[in-house]
Parts: structure tokens; C-alpha cells; sequence
């Protein structure tokens, strides 16, 4: 299961991203309402963790702005403050759940699992482009000539490539969303990767590639 954190304290984001990884998620963390949107078109999440106090835009602007959207995606909104007028709005507003800085992280787990418990129920994850499909609960990339078992970043890339075929998606993008911001890696790891996930296409005999454009990024194409 994929959840996007959105936190702008940075120990307490990587201490939450700690523990929702131990616990079997996979976990993309952004600091602020504006990169929260961002993230959200550019992929696909099972839930998204909130919290309110943030700069360039705060959470329940952002929470009323994946509402317009017609974003249904479960919300859990973290907040230092405790008034019940703050937690009235953010329910108004569309939250799936709320819960008061300082917490528990049993508790954090337990109000994840309650909120996305109806979404895993009959969601279809499966991406499918040309003759290749993704399973993003099982990490299988398959074609009618068999199929691999991704490690945890080359799913990522592959997932975020799928999710925007034919979109030229930027290197450095790819890093933040799978390396995060505070990554000491290279951006050369990034191809590294791109090397791995071709190899595995073309085992696949897959009728798509990964095309590079040159100092710009890379993007998911039909093989002409």
C-alpha cells in the first residue's frame, strides 16, 4: 500500500516514513500543500497523511483543493493543535480522520488501516501500457512472456513511468519521488535503474521502452 505523507518538520517525516516502511508501506514525502498536489497528479496512493500547519500552502487548503478535484483518496489530518473547531472544519472540509500531535505511532497505524480499509477491498491496481502490466500490490511487471519481481525503487520508477506514459518525466523529479529530498545519491542512480527496469523489459519481449531525453529525463513509449 502507497501512502504520500505530506509533513513539513523534517525529523518528524523521516521518523513517520521509518515507521510506516517498517510496517509494510511504501511512502513518498513532501513538505508542503503545494508539493502534496503535485505528487497526487503525478501518481497513485491508497492514502495521504496531512498535516495542517505547513508553508506555501497549509493542509486545509490543500484538503479542500483534492475535494474540488474529486480526489477521493482517504485523508488523515495531523495537527499540534488540539481545538475542536480545527478538527469540526477539517471533517467538514472532507478528512477521512484526524489525530492531535504528539501521538502514538500504534495509534497512527491503526487510524491508517481503519481509513484505507474499504479502499483495498475492490481497487483494481493493475497499470497497463502496451503488452506490460504493473501490479502495484504485488510489485509484478509481467507481459505474456512472463514477469519479475521489482526491488522497492524500481518499482517506484516503474510506477511513477506507467502512471504517465508518453509524459517526459524529469530526472530530478524521478530522485525526489523515489530517493527523496534529503538523499545523499547521485543523480546517476537514476539511470542506474532505467538500466535495470530496460534489461527486464526486454526480457519481457515488451513492445514499449523507456526513452531518454537527453538532459531532460526519461518517458514511457510505444516501440515505433
Amino acid at each position: 500500500m502507497k501512502l504520500l505523507l505530506a509533513e513539513d518538520e523534517r525529523s518528524l517525516s523521516k521518523a513517520l516514513t521509518a515507521i510506516l516502511e517498517h510496517n509494510g508501506y511504501t511512502v513518498d514525502a513532501v513538505y508542503d500543500g503545494v508539493e502534496a498536489l503535485e505528487y497526487l497528479e503525478m501518481g497513485e496512493y491508497d492514502g495521504l497523511i496531512l498535516d495542517i500547519m505547513m508553508p506555501r500552502m497549509d493542509g486545509m487548503t490543500a484538503l479542500q483543493k483534492i475535494r474540488e478535484q474529486g480526489n477521493q483518496i482517504p485523508i488523515l489530518m495531523l495537527t499540534a493543535k488540539s481545538e475542536v473547531d480545527d478538527k469540526v472544519a477539517g471533517l467538514d472540509n472532507g478528512a477521512n480522520d484526524y489525530l492531535t500531535k504528539p501521538f502514538a505511532s500504534k495509534e497512527l497505524l491503526a487510524r491508517i488501516r481503519a481509513m484505507t480499509r474499504t479502499q483495498t477491498v475492490a481497487v483494481t491496481s493493475v497499470l497497463q501500457f502496451g503488452n506490460i502490466s504493473l501490479d502495484q500490490a504485488t510489485k509484478e511487471l509481467s507481459s505474456p512472456s512472463g514477469e519479475f519481481h521489482l526491488a522497492n525503487k524500481e518499482f517506484q520508477v516503474m510506477e511513477l513511468l506507467m502512471s504517465n506514459p508518453k509524459n517526459v518525466i524529469p530526472t530530478e523529479r524521478i530522485m525526489e519521488r523515489v530517493w527523496g529530498y534529503d538523499s545523499n545519491a547521485e543523480l546517476n542512480v537514476v539511470w542506474a535503474y532505467i538500466s535495470y527496469l530496460r534489461k527486464k523489459l526486454t526480457a519481457l519481449h515488451a513492445d514499449i521502452q523507456i526513452k531518454a531525453t537527453r538532459n531532460t529525463g526519461y518517458s514511457l513509449e510505444v516501440k515505433q
